[in-house]
């Protein structure tokens, strides 16, 4: 439903009932009657159900299914807190020690460009 503005009006009164249009009434045919099933006890057999549900599955299904949904989660989990398994204390250090020594950037480039700087003062070039 959209919404936008309504307009205002003065209501028209329905046409009486008379007047309605008769809308084209669908033809019968007489030797097909219509009868709704019945599915009390002694009538119609019951529709056929999916009963996969409750079905005692082999433990592989069941752990492949497990696994997929565990995956499922990993994907839709949100970026600061990735599930992920495996992920243990000598992983954990791995990361910190890497971090420690993870090469300089945006740093690295000013202290270079000083350092050049200085050189060409020294030499007695502008830089």
């Amino acid at each position: 439903m959209s919404k936008g503005k309504k307009t205002k009006g003065k209501k028209l009164a329905q046409a009486p009932a008379a007047f309605k249009k008769q809308g084209a009434k669908k033809v019968v045919n007489p030797l097909f009657e219509k009868r709704p099933k019945n599915f009390s006890i002694g009538q119609d057999m019951q529709p056929n159900r999916d009963l996969t549900r409750f079905v005692k599955w082999p433990r592989y299904i069941g752990l492949q299914r497990q696994r997929g949904y565990s995956l499922q989660a990993a994907e839709s989990a949100s970026c600061d807190y990735p599930v992920r398994p495996g992920l243990g204390a000598p992983a954990t250090q791995l990361r910190k020690l890497a971090h420690k020594y993870r090469p300089e950037q945006q740093e690295k480039k000013q202290r270079l460009l000083a350092r050049d700087e200085k050189r060409l003062l020294a030499k007695g070039m502008s830089p």
